[in-house]
């Protein structure tokens, strides 16, 4: 396989990367640094910003006999302005595809996320006739889902899109850190009556799905166009595995707890607070934050075990030890 990863540079991007690599594949990446380490391990790097329409010469040499590309750039985030989130999630995505197709590329594969399908209500099991909600609580899963949308109608090229969901491990440089900076400046307050059932994703686990898909997806296959979500072998308590981690990290334990509801309206003013005055930064609760602490998400892989075989290799008792080796010194 010759493969192109768009931010292979980054958490889930860099472990596909190592993945393609142990497999003997020829890998090229594509993002806004040079990737020094990369390089030194034989992968071909061409610098661009994506979200940029300058990216489209340099997206027509990356992809020069390109066989896969595995689209995993994006911009994740609860809180931020509409249009950032827009040319990084969809403009930058539209790009690609357009790149692909005029290079002759058969296949690529999408990391989305399931929070294109999470509305207002909980999920228990759900699968991939799921629709997509009518409103969203922030630009992020909105322009994923349109993202997606795009990537799966693509008629001249084969695509796929995997949903893994929460995904951590070691060289997290979101989910975890956040939660022990929370945490040690007793900032983190259980939301809801911590009850709340939801999937979580090991990162190398993900990384494999990415490849199993790739390999699986083809111009006929059942593949093409349908999204599949990832996790791991059981749906957790959100709020206990959360209590797992403050503990194996030697942080202090949850301060609190706060009712959604009140999260919920607290973080309703603080957004508009933030919004009325343009203040920079994050506001401390927001209400995707409240909806993703407060309710159950987890989903169905049966669809994804069937058409390519995907089966969580590393347990969650491993990819817990395997993490705190890491973090234990965070």
């Amino acid at each position: 396989m010759i493969a192109l990863v768009t931010g292979g540079n980054g958490f889930v991007g860099r472990y596909i990367v190592e993945h393609l690599l142990a497999r003997g594949d020829h890998v090229r990446v594509i993002g806004r640094g040079t990737y020094p380490e990369l390089q030194a391990q034989g992968v071909e790097t061409f610098q661009a910003d994506l979200s940029l329409p300058e990216a489209a010469a340099v997206l027509a040499r990356a992809m020069r006999g390109v066989t896969t590309v595995f689209h995993v750039a994006a911009k994740a985030g609860l809180w931020g302005r509409y249009d950032d989130f827009y040319r990084a999630n969809v403009s930058a995505t539209q790009r690609i595809v357009k790149a692909a197709i005029r290079a002759g590329v058969p296949k690529l594969v999408y990391t989305s996320t399931p929070s294109v399908v999470i509305g207002d209500d909980d999920i228990h099991g759900g699968d991939e006739r799921l629709p997509y909600p009518t409103r969203y609580l922030a630009p992020y899963p909105q322009t994923k889902a349109i993202a997606e949308r795009y990537v799966l109608g693509q008629t001249e090229i084969a695509t796929v899109a995997l949903r893994p969901h929460l995904i951590w491990g070691p060289r997290d440089p979101h989910i975890i850190p956040r939660l022990l900076r929370r945490a040690r400046r007793r900032m983190l307050f259980q939301i809801g009556e911590g009850m709340n059932l939801v999937d979580v994703s090991y990162v190398e686990n993900v990384a494999e799905a990415h490849v199993l898909a790739a390999a699986a997806l083809s111009e006929r296959s059942p593949l093409r166009g349908r999204a599949y979500f990832i996790g791991q072998e059981r749906p957790v308590n959100l709020w206990e595995f959360i209590g797992i981690i403050l503990s194996h990290a030697g942080c202090p334990p949850i301060r609190g707890k706060v009712s959604a509801a009140l999260a919920y309206r607290l973080a309703t003013v603080l957004e508009f607070v933030y919004t009325a005055l343009r203040l920079r930064g994050e506001p401390p609760l927001t209400r995707l934050m409240v909806h993703e602490l407060s309710h159950s998400h987890w989903f169905s892989h049966e669809a994804a075990s069937h058409d390519f075989g995907y089966v969580p290799r590393i347990s969650i008792e491993e990819g817990l030890q395997r993490t705190f080796a890491q973090f234990a010194e965070v």
